[in-house]
């Protein structure tokens, strides 16, 4: 495609801005951000490296002002952070059709470069939030050109419609803004790998009904289901989500015919539809973006709905919830297949989870089909630790913060959760040589009474909410609406291990071996420490670390010590030994 003169001259400036150089000077570079799979899990390859993304997401209107980034940047480094996901807005790439402006994204990759830390950009285009709001203003008027999806009953929805045959116009526009911005990135930064991944589009879907009922829409839905998702689901058949095959097994595993002769007169066919449509929308921007540079991309779900498609494969339409509850069509965990046959160009799909009672389920629901684990978006503040705590011990790539700009004011004064970021980058070349092999553990505590087990190692351990007896001891654990807690554990040796935890509740860990040997097992030493230039460094230590008047052999964070973030020293260094 060749580009308008304005954007040939705008891109000249801003690769003078970015690179201080002549793109015709820049050799090309095979080593890009990529994913590989280590044993079960995935791996988000940086210069060469395994790169666990300790990201945050600015909120909606941060990245409107470069003035603004300048002005909040501090706080991002305050938080420890490794990675930044600013927004780019398609209405403000590109203003005029045809015409595009690089300043905040060249601005934001300064940022970061300055700072030392890497870019996730999210690109805000035809959906935010199921809504068309950061939609070009040309594209939005013309509804002729760009129509939108509609109810049942005829009424333009407030976002564009993502059914083919009847939004390619909108589709191709977005693609082609879309590959403008993924080639100006190679050309200012294919060097320096600062952008590492991108998010496309944000939790799309339909939310006024259950499906888009344009006339194309209804056209298309009574008339047969694609060959490329049935030749998919025929080809992984044994392999699908049970919940998704479930749907397609009750009306007897066609291989041709109508939505709803496939999978059903009901709910849950309406939502794979509006599925198939979004993934082929999103995968072909995606795929436009790729063609000019293979970043990592990813898509995010808002996990709006209560129940699966198979438990609404039974119930009409009308009776599947109330128009609106959320976004139908999103890659919800149980669409994985449909998305992955319908949008083989993006590499992850993505949960934003903001409760700790469902964040273990999710990330569990988000590593089947071997989707890669990143969260999207999660809550910030003390609040974000556990949970951040409990996706890298197993085996996310990532996870991103939403309004991270924010959390020192509003969330987090005692910047908790900076604290574990900065524990977590201290112990990050033992993670990822953890990762994918089923040697480290992670737990998440939300709810009194909760003891939750996992296996490290020889040991099998018993995690739940601590209480110490001595005078001035803290109270048991508060009710779940109120806080929870979470702790990483990463093995060094068969008796010993490293140790995160977050420091809003303490917990109790007791252990039993599950190899042969001595049947009883004691915490033999406690040390406080962390990383420096690679070596560690011991703070005080903990023989005798319970005096006899606690709960378990090991409390969390510490027996006497409370680690916060003003503390020299965040990580845990715990030895065990057996006996009889």
């Amino acid at each position: 495609m060749k580009l308008p003169s304005v954007l040939c001259s705008s891109l000249l400036c801003s690769l003078a801005l970015v690179a201080g150089g002549s793109p015709a000077s820049a050799a090309p570079d095979s080593d890009i951000p990529h994913l590989r799979r280590q044993g079960t899990a995935t791996q988000l390859i940086v210069d060469g490296k395994p790169f666990v993304a300790l990201a945050g997401e600015l909120e909606d209107s941060t990245s409107t002002s470069l003035a603004n980034l300048r002005r909040i940047w501090p706080a991002l480094v305050q938080m420890n952070l490794n990675t930044v996901s600013p927004v780019v807005y398609w209405g403000l790439f590109e203003p005029e059709e045809g015409k595009f402006d690089f300043t905040l994204v060249d601005g934001a990759i300064q940022e970061a470069r300055r700072n030392h830390q890497r870019i996730a950009f999210v690109w805000f285009a035809s959906w935010k939030n199921g809504l068309s709001l950061y939609a070009p203003i040309w594209a939005k008027k013309d509804f002729q050109r760009f129509p939108r999806a509609q109810t049942r009953t005829g009424t333009a929805a407030e976002f564009f419609s993502s059914i083919e045959g009847y939004g390619d116009a909108t589709r191709d526009a977005d693609a082609r803004a879309f590959a403008v911005l993924m080639r100006h990135i190679k050309q200012v930064d294919s060097r320096k790998h600062t952008v590492i991944m991108l998010q496309v589009e944000n939790e799309m879907g339909m939310s006024l009904d259950s499906r888009d009922f344009s006339p194309v829409a209804n056209r298309a839905f009574a008339g047969p289901v694609p060959k490329e998702l049935m030749d998919y689901l025929q080809q992984h058949k044994d392999t699908l989500v049970p919940e998704f095959r479930q749907v397609w097994a009750t009306n007897g595993f066609k291989t041709a015919g109508t939505w709803e002769e496939v999978f059903g007169q009901n709910a849950a066919t309406d939502e794979i539809f509006m599925a198939w449509n979004c993934a082929r929308y999103a995968g072909r921007v995606a795929a436009a973006g790729k063609a000019e540079y293979p970043l990592p991309m990813y898509v995010n779900a808002a996990l709006f709905r209560s129940a699966s498609i198979a438990a609404t494969a039974g119930k009409p339409r009308e009776s599947a919830g109330a128009p609106g509850i959320f976004a139908r069509g999103g890659p919800m965990d149980d669409l994985l297949d449909v998305w992955r046959a319908g949008a083989p160009a993006i590499d992850m799909l993505s949960p934003d989870v903001y409760g700790a009672n469902s964040f273990a389920a999710t990330c569990a629901r988000y590593s089947r089909s071997e989707n890669p684990l990143f969260i999207a978006e999660s809550s910030g503040g003390p609040g974000g630790a556990p949970s951040l705590l409990y996706a890298i011990g197993h085996d996310a790539l990532g996870t991103s913060v939403y309004g991270v700009e924010f959390n020192l004011m509003r969330n987090d004064p005692a910047n908790e959760l900076g604290r574990v970021y900065k524990a977590i980058a201290q112990l990050m070349p033992q993670i990822v040589a953890c990762e994918g092999k089923g040697t480290m553990a992670s737990v998440l505590l939300y709810e009194n009474g909760q003891v939750e087990k996992a296996r490290l190692g020889d040991y099998t351990m018993s995690v739940g909410f601590g209480r110490d007896r001595r005078p001035g001891g803290s109270a048991p654990a508060p009710p779940a609406s109120v806080r929870h807690a979470g702790a990483l554990f990463v093995p060094i040796g068969p008796d010993e291990f490293y140790v995160i935890a977050s420091n809003d509740v303490q917990m109790a860990v007791t252990f039993t071996p599950n190899t042969p040997g001595p049947p009883l097992v004691e915490v033999g030493r406690v040390d406080e420490g962390s990383f420096v230039n690679g070596r560690w460094v011991q703070g005080m230590s903990y023989v005798d670390h319970r005096t006899g008047a606690n709960d378990a052999p090991l409390l969390l964070p510490a027996a006497f010590h409370r680690i916060d973030a003003h503390s020299q020293h965040n990580i845990l260094r715990v030895q065990l030994y057996r006996y009889q």
